[in-house]
């Protein structure tokens, strides 16, 4: 039977967010661009099969409109707690199995993100889950069983820091997941799997020069 997910996204306030992506489309606004990244996010999340409810935590007015319009419910983030402390604040209520997602994944394909949860609940019980960005090195996806606390150690070296709080890490053919957007070279890579209508919107012509 299908478990229902509850997934937690946090967003940072879109001037501060995704400072190495800054300038990566000229002439795009950098806080355009970087709502655009969490919109597609969030729209591939909520069109996943088996996800019950998408919990954003965020402070920005212009992200909580527009997770309130995607259909999620937005909780306010943690002052100074940083993206772990905002992990933690979204998974505190829930009670079935959660899974905290990055916000920066706009190629993310809703049957792939239902791929990895499903293959998260034939783990071993009672032990947390994780998903690894492409280079191996990051996290894009944490998940926990009920009963079980996120305890998120997202950051630089994060699947490495999963791994050794006990963690079990998830392998899979899921490259639109695994493929987060840091850089203006993330973004050229995600644009050839194919970007999310938002952000496909902003790169227009741009995404063929940034795809060769």
């Amino acid at each position: 039977m299908t478990q229902p997910w509850t997934v937690v996204v946090p967003v940072k306030r879109l001037a501060a967010a995704k400072t190495r992506l800054r300038g990566g489309l000229p002439g795009v606004p950098h806080q355009d661009l970087a709502l655009a990244l969490a919109a597609d996010t969030l729209a591939a999340v909520r069109a996943c099969p088996g996800v019950a409810e998408v919990l954003v935590v965020t402070d920005d007015a212009r992200v909580a409109g527009t997770a309130r319009s995607a259909g999620a419910r937005v909780l306010p983030d943690v002052a100074g707690g940083g993206l772990n402390a905002a992990f933690r604040h979204g998974a505190a209520g829930v009670t079935g199995w959660a899974a905290g997602l990055t916000a920066d994944l706009p190629a993310l394909r809703p049957a792939e993100l239902a791929a990895a949860l499903h293959t998260a609940l034939t783990g071993p019980p009672g032990v947390r889950r994780f998903v690894a960005d492409a280079p191996g090195t990051g996290t894009v996806l944490l998940a926990a069983p009920p009963g079980v606390p996120l305890d998120p150690r997202f950051g630089p070296g994060s699947a490495a820091a999963h791994a050794a709080s006990g963690a079990h890490r998830l392998t899979g053919d899921w490259p639109s997941l695994r493929r987060d957007v840091d850089t203006p070279d993330d973004l050229a890579v995600a644009a050839r799997l194919g970007l999310g209508p938002r952000t496909a919107a902003l790169t227009g012509c741009l995404t063929e020069s940034l795809s060769t």
